[in-house]
Protein backbone atom coordinates (compact mmCIF):
# COMPACT_ATOMS: atom_id res chain seq x y z
CA UNK A 1 0.00 0.00 0.00
CA UNK A 2 1.44 3.01 -1.23
CA UNK A 3 -0.26 5.27 2.36
CA UNK A 4 1.29 3.57 5.04
CA UNK A 5 -1.54 3.79 7.38
CA UNK A 6 -1.35 1.17 10.11
CA UNK A 7 -4.85 1.68 11.65
CA UNK A 8 -7.79 2.60 9.65
CA UNK A 9 -11.85 2.75 10.86
CA UNK A 10 -13.99 2.23 7.71
CA UNK A 11 -17.68 3.36 7.92
CA UNK A 12 -19.42 2.12 5.11
CA UNK A 13 -23.06 3.44 4.53
CA UNK A 14 -26.28 1.89 4.13
CA UNK A 15 -26.49 3.46 0.57
CA UNK A 16 -23.81 1.15 -0.43
CA UNK A 17 -24.56 -2.08 0.87
CA UNK A 18 -27.89 -1.65 0.33
CA UNK A 19 -30.13 -2.60 -3.02
CA UNK A 20 -32.68 -0.44 -4.57
CA UNK A 21 -35.71 -2.43 -3.12
CA UNK A 22 -34.13 -2.03 0.57
CA UNK A 23 -32.78 -5.69 0.88
CA UNK A 24 -29.01 -6.03 1.83
CA UNK A 25 -26.75 -5.83 -1.33
CA UNK A 26 -24.58 -9.61 -0.07
CA UNK A 27 -22.01 -9.04 -3.16
CA UNK A 28 -21.13 -6.02 -2.16
CA UNK A 29 -20.92 -6.60 1.41
CA UNK A 30 -18.75 -10.12 0.08
CA UNK A 31 -16.67 -7.61 -2.13
CA UNK A 32 -15.82 -5.19 1.09
CA UNK A 33 -15.17 -8.14 3.36
CA UNK A 34 -12.62 -9.34 0.74
CA UNK A 35 -10.95 -5.74 0.54
CA UNK A 36 -10.70 -5.70 4.09
CA UNK A 37 -9.72 -9.08 4.60
CA UNK A 38 -6.37 -8.44 1.86
CA UNK A 39 -5.56 -4.88 3.58
CA UNK A 40 -6.06 -6.79 7.25
CA UNK A 41 -3.31 -9.81 5.56
CA UNK A 42 -0.68 -6.43 4.74
CA UNK A 43 -0.43 -6.17 8.58
CA UNK A 44 -2.83 -2.40 8.52
CA UNK A 45 -5.24 -2.84 11.77
CA UNK A 46 -9.07 -2.94 10.37
CA UNK A 47 -12.19 -1.24 12.65
CA UNK A 48 -15.82 -1.77 10.26
CA UNK A 49 -18.33 0.62 10.95
CA UNK A 50 -21.19 -0.78 9.07
CA UNK A 51 -24.78 0.68 8.94
CA UNK A 52 -27.62 -1.84 7.46
CA UNK A 53 -28.86 -3.41 10.31
CA UNK A 54 -32.25 -1.78 9.77
CA UNK A 55 -32.05 -3.04 5.97
CA UNK A 56 -31.29 -6.51 6.77
CA UNK A 57 -34.86 -6.81 9.34
CA UNK A 58 -36.86 -5.16 6.25
CA UNK A 59 -35.53 -8.11 3.86
CA UNK A 60 -36.72 -10.67 7.18
CA UNK A 61 -39.80 -9.11 8.08
CA UNK A 62 -43.34 -6.99 6.82
CA UNK A 63 -44.44 -4.80 9.17
CA UNK A 64 -47.61 -3.00 9.76
CA UNK A 65 -47.77 0.65 8.60
CA UNK A 66 -50.35 0.71 11.62
CA UNK A 67 -46.36 1.01 13.60
CA UNK A 68 -45.17 3.97 13.98
CA UNK A 69 -41.41 4.77 13.12
CA UNK A 70 -39.55 4.44 16.58
CA UNK A 71 -40.93 1.01 17.17
CA UNK A 72 -40.69 -0.26 13.35
CA UNK A 73 -37.07 0.78 13.54
CA UNK A 74 -36.26 -1.12 16.77
CA UNK A 75 -38.17 -3.91 15.63
CA UNK A 76 -36.27 -4.08 12.37
CA UNK A 77 -32.60 -2.97 13.88
CA UNK A 78 -32.98 -5.95 16.20
CA UNK A 79 -34.50 -8.67 13.61
CA UNK A 80 -31.44 -7.19 11.29
CA UNK A 81 -28.83 -7.11 13.40
CA UNK A 82 -28.64 -10.78 13.54
CA UNK A 83 -28.55 -11.10 9.99
CA UNK A 84 -26.06 -8.20 9.31
CA UNK A 85 -23.40 -9.89 11.53
CA UNK A 86 -23.65 -12.98 10.23
CA UNK A 87 -23.41 -12.17 6.99
CA UNK A 88 -20.24 -10.26 7.88
CA UNK A 89 -19.22 -13.52 9.96
CA UNK A 90 -19.67 -15.63 6.80
CA UNK A 91 -18.15 -13.90 4.62
CA UNK A 92 -14.80 -12.79 6.43
CA UNK A 93 -14.48 -17.10 8.18
CA UNK A 94 -13.76 -17.26 4.60
CA UNK A 95 -10.49 -15.66 5.09
CA UNK A 96 -9.69 -17.70 8.56
CA UNK A 97 -10.38 -14.00 9.87
CA UNK A 98 -12.73 -13.46 13.03
CA UNK A 99 -15.34 -10.35 13.21
CA UNK A 100 -17.16 -9.41 16.21
CA UNK A 101 -20.06 -7.02 17.10
CA UNK A 102 -19.92 -4.08 19.27
CA UNK A 103 -23.00 -1.88 19.47
CA UNK A 104 -23.00 1.38 21.09
CA UNK A 105 -24.80 4.32 21.84
CA UNK A 106 -24.33 7.72 22.70
CA UNK A 107 -24.57 7.58 26.09
CA UNK A 108 -21.14 5.28 25.74
CA UNK A 109 -19.44 8.19 24.98
CA UNK A 110 -20.41 10.71 27.40
CA UNK A 111 -19.36 9.55 30.88
CA UNK A 112 -15.39 8.68 30.26
CA UNK A 113 -15.26 5.64 32.41
CA UNK A 114 -17.74 4.29 29.60
CA UNK A 115 -15.43 5.42 27.03
CA UNK A 116 -12.45 4.10 28.25
CA UNK A 117 -13.74 0.75 28.82
CA UNK A 118 -15.12 0.56 25.25
CA UNK A 119 -11.77 1.71 23.98
CA UNK A 120 -10.48 -0.87 26.11
CA UNK A 121 -12.61 -3.80 24.74
CA UNK A 122 -11.93 -2.10 20.60
CA UNK A 123 -7.94 -2.73 21.57
CA UNK A 124 -8.40 -6.10 22.63
CA UNK A 125 -10.19 -7.26 19.69
CA UNK A 126 -7.43 -5.49 17.45
CA UNK A 127 -4.83 -7.47 19.95
CA UNK A 128 -6.55 -10.77 18.96
CA UNK A 129 -6.57 -10.33 15.17
CA UNK A 130 -10.34 -9.88 15.56
CA UNK A 131 -12.08 -7.17 13.45
CA UNK A 132 -14.52 -5.41 14.92
CA UNK A 133 -17.68 -4.38 13.48
CA UNK A 134 -19.45 -1.49 15.25
CA UNK A 135 -22.80 -0.27 14.64
CA UNK A 136 -25.32 2.20 16.81
CA UNK A 137 -27.81 0.51 18.94
CA UNK A 138 -30.56 1.29 16.96
CA UNK A 139 -32.77 -0.72 19.80
CA UNK A 140 -32.45 1.26 22.57
CA UNK A 141 -30.94 4.61 20.69
CA UNK A 142 -34.18 6.70 19.76
CA UNK A 143 -34.57 10.78 19.32
CA UNK A 144 -32.54 12.52 21.41
CA UNK A 145 -30.23 9.56 21.98
CA UNK A 146 -29.18 8.79 18.52
CA UNK A 147 -25.96 10.01 16.62
CA UNK A 148 -26.60 12.23 13.94
CA UNK A 149 -25.40 9.34 11.77
CA UNK A 150 -23.10 6.32 11.81
CA UNK A 151 -20.55 8.82 9.99
CA UNK A 152 -20.33 10.76 13.69
CA UNK A 153 -19.81 7.41 15.55
CA UNK A 154 -17.01 6.22 13.03
CA UNK A 155 -15.76 9.71 13.52
CA UNK A 156 -15.99 8.93 17.35
CA UNK A 157 -13.71 5.52 17.30
CA UNK A 158 -11.61 6.89 14.90
CA UNK A 159 -10.33 9.68 17.29
CA UNK A 160 -10.83 7.18 20.13
CA UNK A 161 -8.65 4.98 19.35
CA UNK A 162 -5.93 7.33 17.37
CA UNK A 163 -6.07 6.07 13.77
CA UNK A 164 -4.69 6.94 11.21
CA UNK A 165 -7.55 7.71 8.89
CA UNK A 166 -11.04 7.56 8.62
CA UNK A 167 -12.58 6.18 4.97
CA UNK A 168 -16.28 7.21 5.14
CA UNK A 169 -18.04 4.96 1.75
CA UNK A 170 -20.67 6.77 0.41
CA UNK A 171 -22.38 6.00 -2.77
CA UNK A 172 -20.65 9.32 -4.39
CA UNK A 173 -17.25 10.23 -5.34
CA UNK A 174 -16.71 12.81 -2.66
CA UNK A 175 -17.46 16.63 -2.29
CA UNK A 176 -17.95 18.27 -5.47
CA UNK A 177 -17.37 21.81 -6.23
CA UNK A 178 -20.71 22.19 -7.37
CA UNK A 179 -23.78 20.05 -8.42
CA UNK A 180 -22.68 16.73 -9.18
CA UNK A 181 -25.17 16.45 -11.53
CA UNK A 182 -24.24 19.43 -13.77
CA UNK A 183 -21.55 18.39 -16.16
CA UNK A 184 -18.37 20.62 -15.04
CA UNK A 185 -18.68 19.98 -11.32
CA UNK A 186 -15.65 18.15 -10.00
CA UNK A 187 -14.44 16.32 -6.60
CA UNK A 188 -12.68 18.52 -4.58
CA UNK A 189 -9.04 16.05 -3.89
CA UNK A 190 -8.39 18.16 -0.77
CA UNK A 191 -9.67 19.98 1.59
CA UNK A 192 -7.56 21.72 4.25
CA UNK A 193 -8.71 23.39 7.27
CA UNK A 194 -11.88 24.82 7.80
CA UNK A 195 -14.10 25.78 4.83
CA UNK A 196 -16.45 27.67 5.84
CA UNK A 197 -18.42 27.85 2.24
CA UNK A 198 -18.44 23.95 1.89
CA UNK A 199 -21.94 23.44 2.37
CA UNK A 200 -22.90 25.44 -0.46
CA UNK A 201 -21.84 23.10 -2.86
CA UNK A 202 -23.11 20.02 -1.27
CA UNK A 203 -26.34 19.10 -1.96
CA UNK A 204 -29.08 18.66 0.96
CA UNK A 205 -30.31 15.15 0.03
CA UNK A 206 -29.77 12.17 2.24
CA UNK A 207 -29.91 8.75 0.94
CA UNK A 208 -33.17 6.75 0.85
CA UNK A 209 -32.15 4.72 3.50
CA UNK A 210 -29.30 6.87 5.63
CA UNK A 211 -30.05 9.54 7.93
CA UNK A 212 -27.40 11.62 7.35
CA UNK A 213 -26.63 13.24 4.13
CA UNK A 214 -23.08 15.14 2.56
CA UNK A 215 -22.72 17.85 4.95
CA UNK A 216 -22.99 16.31 7.84
CA UNK A 217 -20.36 14.10 6.63
CA UNK A 218 -18.12 16.80 5.76
CA UNK A 219 -18.76 18.53 9.45
CA UNK A 220 -17.66 15.51 10.86
CA UNK A 221 -14.75 15.48 8.46
CA UNK A 222 -13.58 18.51 9.51
CA UNK A 223 -13.70 17.85 13.41
CA UNK A 224 -12.02 14.75 12.60
CA UNK A 225 -9.23 16.20 10.81
CA UNK A 226 -8.57 18.76 12.89
CA UNK A 227 -7.93 16.66 15.47
CA UNK A 228 -4.85 15.20 13.81
CA UNK A 229 -6.57 12.03 11.61
CA UNK A 230 -6.99 11.96 7.64
CA UNK A 231 -10.21 11.69 6.57
CA UNK A 232 -11.06 10.10 3.33
CA UNK A 233 -14.78 10.20 1.62
CA UNK A 234 -14.83 7.47 -1.68
CA UNK A 235 -17.57 5.83 -3.83
CA UNK A 236 -18.07 2.59 -2.23
CA UNK A 237 -20.09 0.86 -4.77
CA UNK A 238 -16.86 1.08 -7.06
CA UNK A 239 -14.91 -1.97 -7.19
CA UNK A 240 -12.03 -2.24 -4.90
CA UNK A 241 -12.53 0.89 -3.75
CA UNK A 242 -10.75 0.55 -0.73
CA UNK A 243 -7.61 -0.98 -2.17
CA UNK A 244 -7.00 1.93 -5.38
CA UNK A 245 -7.60 4.63 -2.22
CA UNK A 246 -5.04 3.09 -0.05
CA UNK A 247 -2.74 2.66 -3.12
CA UNK A 248 -3.25 6.18 -4.19
CA UNK A 249 -5.04 5.39 -6.90
CA UNK A 250 -8.68 6.79 -6.46
CA UNK A 251 -10.14 10.31 -7.50
CA UNK A 252 -11.92 11.26 -4.18
CA UNK A 253 -11.50 13.89 -1.28
CA UNK A 254 -9.22 14.05 1.41
CA UNK A 255 -9.51 15.99 4.37
CA UNK A 256 -5.86 17.11 5.84
CA UNK A 257 -5.32 15.92 8.63
CA UNK A 258 -4.19 18.80 11.23
CA UNK A 259 -1.17 17.94 14.16
CA UNK A 260 -2.57 15.22 16.50
CA UNK A 261 -4.25 15.93 19.70
CA UNK A 262 -3.63 14.29 23.01
CA UNK A 263 -6.69 11.64 23.89
CA UNK A 264 -8.34 13.49 26.75
CA UNK A 265 -8.45 16.32 23.79
CA UNK A 266 -10.01 13.81 21.55
CA UNK A 267 -12.36 13.27 23.73
CA UNK A 268 -13.36 16.29 24.99
CA UNK A 269 -13.63 17.06 20.91
CA UNK A 270 -16.86 14.75 20.82
CA UNK A 271 -18.31 15.56 24.02
CA UNK A 272 -20.84 18.66 23.19
CA UNK A 273 -23.90 16.89 24.17
CA UNK A 274 -22.61 15.86 27.43
CA UNK A 275 -21.45 19.57 28.30
CA UNK A 276 -23.24 20.77 31.46
CA UNK A 277 -21.92 24.56 31.94
CA UNK A 278 -22.28 27.38 29.68
CA UNK A 279 -19.65 30.17 30.20
CA UNK A 280 -19.90 33.15 27.31
CA UNK A 281 -16.36 35.08 27.40
CA UNK A 282 -15.68 38.45 25.36
CA UNK A 283 -14.50 39.07 22.22
CA UNK A 284 -10.60 39.82 23.61
CA UNK A 285 -10.37 36.46 25.47
CA UNK A 286 -12.59 34.73 22.27
CA UNK A 287 -9.57 36.08 20.06
CA UNK A 288 -6.37 34.68 22.60
CA UNK A 289 -8.41 31.02 23.44
CA UNK A 290 -8.50 30.37 19.20
CA UNK A 291 -5.23 31.86 18.38
CA UNK A 292 -3.79 28.41 18.05
CA UNK A 293 -0.85 29.12 21.22
CA UNK A 294 -0.93 27.65 24.25
CA UNK A 295 -3.59 29.71 25.79
CA UNK A 296 -5.88 28.57 29.15
CA UNK A 297 -9.29 29.89 29.99
CA UNK A 298 -9.08 32.60 32.58
CA UNK A 299 -11.57 34.43 34.58
CA UNK A 300 -10.85 37.91 33.33
CA UNK A 301 -12.16 36.92 29.73
CA UNK A 302 -15.40 35.51 31.15
CA UNK A 303 -18.55 37.78 31.06
CA UNK A 304 -21.54 35.04 32.13
CA UNK A 305 -22.07 31.82 33.34
CA UNK A 306 -24.94 30.78 31.78
CA UNK A 307 -25.52 27.34 33.18
CA UNK A 308 -24.29 25.90 36.20
CA UNK A 309 -21.13 23.30 36.75
CA UNK A 310 -19.11 21.01 39.08
CA UNK A 311 -15.28 20.74 39.20
CA UNK A 312 -14.48 18.56 36.41
CA UNK A 313 -17.66 18.80 33.92
CA UNK A 314 -17.50 19.70 30.33
CA UNK A 315 -18.61 22.95 29.85
CA UNK A 316 -19.24 24.93 26.61
CA UNK A 317 -17.62 28.30 25.99
CA UNK A 318 -19.47 30.37 23.90
CA UNK A 319 -18.59 34.04 22.25
CA UNK A 320 -21.37 37.34 23.01
CA UNK A 321 -23.52 35.94 20.21
CA UNK A 322 -23.78 32.61 21.98
CA UNK A 323 -21.64 31.26 19.10
CA UNK A 324 -19.80 27.49 20.19
CA UNK A 325 -16.03 28.62 20.55
CA UNK A 326 -14.88 25.51 22.36
CA UNK A 327 -15.46 22.71 25.21
CA UNK A 328 -13.39 22.06 28.09
CA UNK A 329 -12.82 20.56 31.36
CA UNK A 330 -13.73 22.91 34.51
CA UNK A 331 -11.22 22.94 37.09
CA UNK A 332 -14.00 24.54 39.66
CA UNK A 333 -17.47 24.78 40.08
CA UNK A 334 -19.77 27.85 38.32
CA UNK A 335 -20.22 29.10 42.26
CA UNK A 336 -16.61 30.17 42.02
CA UNK A 337 -16.20 30.80 38.68
CA UNK A 338 -19.15 33.40 39.11
CA UNK A 339 -17.31 35.02 41.97
CA UNK A 340 -13.87 35.60 39.79
CA UNK A 341 -15.37 37.02 36.92
CA UNK A 342 -13.61 39.64 35.10
CA UNK A 343 -10.94 39.37 37.78
CA UNK A 344 -7.16 39.09 36.84
CA UNK A 345 -4.38 36.52 38.62
CA UNK A 346 -7.01 34.10 38.98
CA UNK A 347 -6.92 30.12 38.68
CA UNK A 348 -7.68 29.04 34.61
CA UNK A 349 -11.61 28.35 34.61
CA UNK A 350 -9.97 25.69 31.98
CA UNK A 351 -6.26 24.42 31.78
CA UNK A 352 -5.13 24.48 27.83
CA UNK A 353 -4.29 20.57 28.06
CA UNK A 354 -8.42 20.27 28.76
CA UNK A 355 -9.61 22.55 25.99
CA UNK A 356 -10.99 21.82 22.67
CA UNK A 357 -11.30 24.88 19.93
CA UNK A 358 -14.31 24.37 17.77
CA UNK A 359 -13.39 27.24 15.54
Amino acid sequence: MKIGYKKIVVKVGSNVITQANGFPDEARVKHLVNQLAGIKKQGIEVILVSSGAVASGRSLIKVSDKQDAVTTRQLLAAIGQVKLINTYSNFFEGHGIQCAQVLVTKEDFRDRAHYLNMKNCLQILLQNGVIPVVNENDVVSVTELMFTDNDELAGLIASMLDADALIILSNVNGIYNGDPKIEGSEVIREINGSVANLASFIQTGKSQFGRGGMITKSTMAQKVAKLGISVHIANGTKDDVLISLLNNDLVHTRFIPEKSKSGKKKWIAHSETAATGVVKLNERAKAVLTSGKATSLLPVGVIEIKADFLKGDIIKIVDEQDQLIGLGIAEYGSDKARERIGLKKQKALVHYDYFYSAI
